[in-house]
């Protein structure tokens, strides 16, 4: 048995980092197309601008009141994949970048096909990666556990908080370009399509984790 549930929590830990892998993709795909931050990047750019703080500490910052907020007012309980959101993604994102596996787009119809392709790619990468049942990060949990508590569809609750971020940022003086409008309109349906396509639940909250289930 032992044997059993070590297997089953390591083959979701393989899961869990394919999709935070997937995840690093995409958010380098964007950045390198040039149309524009996605919502919450141009917000994280702009506290650091207005607070002196990095980027990177503003991210995790943020990402770490989201996770506070969503345990104790959506009741989303944090996970392992919640951890390694906050720390693996940026990484596997410099990673690719540096490595240049793609050219960079410099705007125009070329960045903007590439912004999109990133976008698919983020919303199968989070069913993936949420698909491991260890949790989510505190992003799309905030969604996940907006959608199940106000009881609207997954695909309007996400469009809802990233047009509010977009806002928030443009009012902070964060970048706002064409890719910020088109994630913050269809990340919502392209998130739930894909945890449609991979029959994955909209429940955020870990249900294999420190004790493995199988």
């Amino acid at each position: 048995m032992d044997q059993l549930i070590s297997w089953t929590f390591w083959r979701h830990m393989a899961r869990l980092q394919v999709g935070l892998f997937l995840f690093g993709l995409a958010v380098a795909l964007m950045l390198e197309a040039h149309i524009g931050l996605d919502p919450w990047s141009s917000f994280h750019e702009a506290l650091s601008v207005r607070s002196g703080l990095s980027f990177g500490r503003v991210s995790q910052g943020v990402g770490l009141v989201l996770i506070v907020f969503s345990g104790l007012v959506l009741s989303v309980r944090p996970g392992v994949a919640t951890i390694f959101n906050m720390l693996v993604i940026g990484p596997w994102v410099d990673v690719l970048r540096e490595q240049a596996w793609f050219p960079g787009a410099e705007g125009g119809a070329v960045g903007t096909a590439q912004f999109l392709v990133g976008i698919v790619v983020m919303g199968l990468a989070t069913a993936v990666y949420i698909g491991a049942r260890m949790g989510a990060g505190p992003r799309d949990g905030l969604a996940m556990g907006l959608s199940r508590r106000v009881g609207r569809s997954l695909r309007l609750t996400r469009n809802t908080v990233e047009v509010t971020v977009l806002v928030v940022a443009a009012f902070l003086g964060g970048s706002i370009g064409l890719g910020t409008l088109l994630f913050a309109l269809l990340m919502g349906p392209t998130m739930q399509g894909s945890l449609r396509l991979f029959a994955v639940s909209h429940d955020p909250s870990p249900s294999l984790g420190v004790a493995a289930e199988g």
